[in-house]
């Protein structure tokens, strides 16, 4: 699926008319329990309103997390614009949905709590989103202490470990600086066989036509790949430290 779809329309008004923490609930409709915003009906959320809550959330978050080193830039603005090549019908709306989302920081937790409750069911694409994430916060030469405080934030909305983190944020770092063991998700002292088996696994979960059959949306197939790129080159450095053929 692409991210756009013919899903914004009339969607684009639940992220301008009222609290943004609310616009998931107000757009599952009765998938949420009156009593508890974290009690959800999955059976009640078909794939179209799953993709517009996905999308519209993925805006939300974008926003503020490149607000929440203090100011937006240019470059965050441009880096989403390109990434995402979104069509010229939408541009309007989900600007004014960018722009709202980036006045404060403020919102983007339950955001993120309903998104993992949501789509708890496929932590692939949970990662990938967030993978994404980081790419908009790096887009202006550098990830701050802000921005890796709110990924972190993020990441653990959806319910991945600090390792899972850490495998996740060293994959977005620069080559040189990234530690090869927590780009796999192991320890030093793991077997050769443990750490094989690792990188086969994240091949497997990363590769295109799995994401595909997932749900991805073809806008993060390209993050993917350099995310799986990564993979691959952190096992090579680990067989080159370690002498394996």
């Amino acid at each position: 699926m692409t991210i756009w779809g013919k899903l914004l329309g009339g969607a684009a008004g639940f992220a301008l008319g009222g609290p943004i923490g609310a616009i998931i609930g107000i757009m599952a409709g009765n998938a949420f329990d009156k009593r508890s915003s974290y009690n959800f009906n999955f059976s009640k959320v078909n794939n179209t309103q799953k993709q517009q809550i996905f999308t519209i959330s993925f805006i939300i978050l974008a926003a503020k997390l490149a607000k929440s080193d203090g100011s937006v830039t240019e470059d965050e603005i441009r880096a989403f614009k390109e990434k995402f090549n979104i069509p010229k019908s939408e541009i309007s709306k989900v600007g004014q949905i960018f722009n709202e989302a980036k006045k404060d920081v403020y919102g983007y937790k339950q955001i993120a709590d309903q998104v993992g409750l949501l789509f708890a069911d496929n932590k692939v694409l949970l990662e990938e989103l967030l993978n994404n994430l980081f790419y908009i916060a790096a887009s202006d030469g550098k990830i701050s202490i802000k921005e890796i405080d709110l990924l972190r934030s993020i990441s653990n909305s959806f319910k991945f470990t600090e390792e899972e983190f850490q495998r996740i944020f060293q994959v977005n770092l620069k080559n040189n600086q990234a530690n090869p063991y927590k780009v796999l998700g192991v320890n030093r002292n793991d077997t050769n066989s443990i750490i094989r088996k690792k990188w086969i696994n994240l091949n497997k979960e990363h590769h295109p036509d799995n994401l595909t059959a997932k749900g991805m949306p073809k806008e993060f197939i390209a993050q993917s790949n350099k995310e799986l790129a990564s993979i691959n080159l952190a096992y090579d450095k680990i067989k080159e430290l370690r002498g394996i053929s």
